[in-house]
Formats: C-alpha cells, structure tokens, sequence
C-alpha cells in the first residue's frame, strides 16, 4: 500500500513544469541523476533482481521489519527535537515491543498492538524549526535530496544504531543489504512510474519535494503562493 500510494503522488507530479526555481542546480543535478541510473541499472537492480529471486517473501519482510525497527530510534530522536511527546512515548514503545518481543525487529509486533509507523527524520526537525530547504540537490548514489535534507542525513547517521557499531565488515554488510532490500521493493512498481514520466528526472524531482514539504507540515502543508520566492519556503 505504501509503495502504491507513492506511485499515485508521482503520478500526479508528472505534469510538473520544466523548470524549477527550488533547481539552480539543474544541469549538475541532472550528471549525477544520469550518472546514479547507469549504476543502478548496472549494478543495483541486477543485484535487487537475484534477491529478490533468491530470498522467499516471508524473509524479504523480516528483513525489511528489521531495518525499520533500526530507523524508528532515528524516528524517536526527532520526535523528541521537535517535541513532539505523545508520539514520541508511541515510538519508544515501538522499538521496545519490536526489539524483545518481535525478535530483534525481525517481526512488526507494535503495529498491529496500536503503535503506528511514522516518519521523522533531521531534515524534518530543521523544517519544522524554520530552517528553509534551500535547492534540490541529487547526492551520488543517495538520490534526490536538498541542502537541508543532506545535512539532515549525516546528523541522523549519528543516531542510526547500525552506524554506532565498531564492527566495520558487519556494519557494511548489513548496509548493503539494507540498501539491496529496498531497492528491491520497488521493482514491481518501477515500470509504472517511468512510464508516466516525460523526463523522470522532472518526475522525480517534483514528486520529491512536494513529499518533504508534505512530511515537514505532518501531511497538511499550507497553500504556496506562486509568487513567493521557494528558497523561502520549508
């Protein structure tokens, strides 16, 4: 459902306008998109393919309820920045549920007990302290980001357990297959959204900062008035 509600949102962005005042980056942004998609296509989506084949379903979710239960103490930590309290008591009780009773995270225990799945990251935390987005930037092997969501990045690795290990060969073997695992998620879907795309670069981008802007807000984000200035807007 989630992956389906993210090709509906593309969708809708694909009638986007070619330029973008957020893009003043555009012809460097668009080296790296080109350059990400020849890795991808390379490298990555083969490696999703044999996955995908290769590992049954029941573990593709174990797998992926793992890692989120990994993101959900990221999710914790901003919650508490932003001060958002109740959900933070909600998340905290995620985890624990997900890390003792649903085996290490292995089994999503909190979701169906009443403890939701949200979405917090830095880059929300800064947006939602006032901290404007600055222009969309396309990282290298990361994907779309902008000036705030990069920076939100590295801060948030800070608290991502994965990352707190000293065990290096571990560390970058369960970053790959978290990697792989969510790469693989989207073959199914992947075909649909480029062919609603004119240029999927556009696509992309568009879709990608109306969902931030979406996420800073809580789902409720205020009118844009055209003739406002984006670099000011979260």
């Amino acid at each position: 459902m989630k992956l389906f509600a993210l090709i509906m949102m593309l969708a809708l962005a694909g009638c986007a306008t070619p330029y973008n005042r957020k893009d003043p980056l555009e012809p460097l942004n668009r080296k790296i998109y080109q350059f990400n998609d020849t890795v991808d296509k390379a490298v990555i989506k083969p490696v999703a393919k044999g996955y995908e084949s290769a590992v049954p379903l029941f573990m593709r979710v174990m797998i992926g309820d793992f890692f989120s239960n990994l993101d959900d103490v990221v999710v914790f930590v901003n919650d508490i920045l932003q001060l958002k309290g109740v959900q933070a008591v909600s998340d905290a009780g995620r985890v624990f549920l997900n890390s003792t009773i649903g085996f290490a995270g292995l089994v999503d225990v909190a979701t169906p007990a009443g403890y939701p799945k949200h979405n917090e990251d830095f880059g929300q935390t800064l947006g939602h302290w006032g901290v404007a987005s600055g222009p969309y930037l396309v990282l290298p092997f990361l994907g779309p980001s902008d000036f705030r969501d990069g920076l939100g990045t590295v801060v948030d690795w800070q608290f991502y357990p994965l990352y707190r290990t000293t065990d290096v060969a571990r560390r970058n073997s369960l970053t790959v297959l978290n990697g792989v695992d969510k790469r693989a998620d989207l073959l199914n879907t992947e075909n649909i959204m480029m062919q609603a795309a004119l240029d999927p670069y556009l696509f992309i981008r568009d879709a990608y900062l109306q969902h931030r802007r979406s996420l800073v807000y809580d789902g409720n984000p205020p009118m844009e008035d055209e003739g406002d200035d984006p670099s000011d807007e979260k």
